[in-house]
């Protein structure tokens, strides 16, 4: 009975695993989705003439997903690109800010919270990818968005030697429920790859390895 349901092969148990502890993560989220958000109570309305310019990126997002192998194979090319630059969450300083105001820079957006194990995993290497492409040219914007007060958070990331990134930040998950109205977000982490305009070029639900030679890659491509 080596096939019988008594002796699934690990790898089996290992996918049942994995998809078992994202739908949880998104259970989680979803339970307190009626929030709305900093700066952004609703889904900005769409601006044509950027929605239009985005989606003729179709090259640029393809290239990006060819380039998302190895440990960032999740990385999906946006089919088609979308204007992303209406999110709305807060600067490290605490005032409301979009994704329009780091124009000029490709961006990796990051939503991480301290509940979500995955999120714990991998931000080390999102802070290692800071220090070693970060530039005027590209960031790594991780948005926190843990309800409630800041302690938390903060706490997390001084134990955990997190000191290249900006703390961004979503008390309200409205940023997260605006990526989910837009089909983008299905539980934490959900991270996206932004070009210098504001489009969506990639992005995955799920944790990847960072700070590896594939996210560097990655990153290259999209530069």
């Amino acid at each position: 009975m080596a096939n019988g349901p008594f002796h699934l092969p690990t790898s089996r148990l290992i996918a049942i695993a994995v998809v078992a502890g994202l739908t949880a993560g998104a259970i989680g989220v979803y339970v307190m989705g009626g929030m709305s958000g900093n700066n952004a109570p609703e889904m900005s309305a769409a601006d044509p003439a950027a929605e239009n310019a985005c989606a003729a990126k179709i090259e640029a997002a393809k290239a990006a997903g060819d380039a998302a192998q190895g440990e960032v194979a999740a990385m999906l090319g946006a089919s088609p690109p979308q204007d992303l630059s209406g999110l709305a969450f807060n600067a490290p300083d605490g005032a409301p800010m979009t994704i329009a105001d780091l124009s000029g820079k490709t961006l990796l957006v990051n939503l991480w919270a301290t509940w979500c194990a995955p999120c714990r995993h991998e931000m080390p290497a999102l802070n290692q990818l800071q220090k070693d492409m970060g530039d005027d040219r590209f960031e790594v914007v991780a948005v926190n968005v843990d309800t409630g007060d800041d302690e938390k958070p903060k706490r997390f990331l001084e134990e955990t030697n997190v000191d290249a990134l900006g703390y961004y930040r979503d008390s309200t998950l409205g940023l997260f429920n605006d990526l989910k109205r837009r089909g983008l977000a299905l539980g934490l982490p959900v991270t996206l790859l932004i070009d210098d305009e504001g489009c969506m070029l990639a992005n995955m639900n799920g944790p990847a390895e960072w700070a590896s030679p594939d996210a560097k890659r990655l990153i290259d491509a999209a530069m």
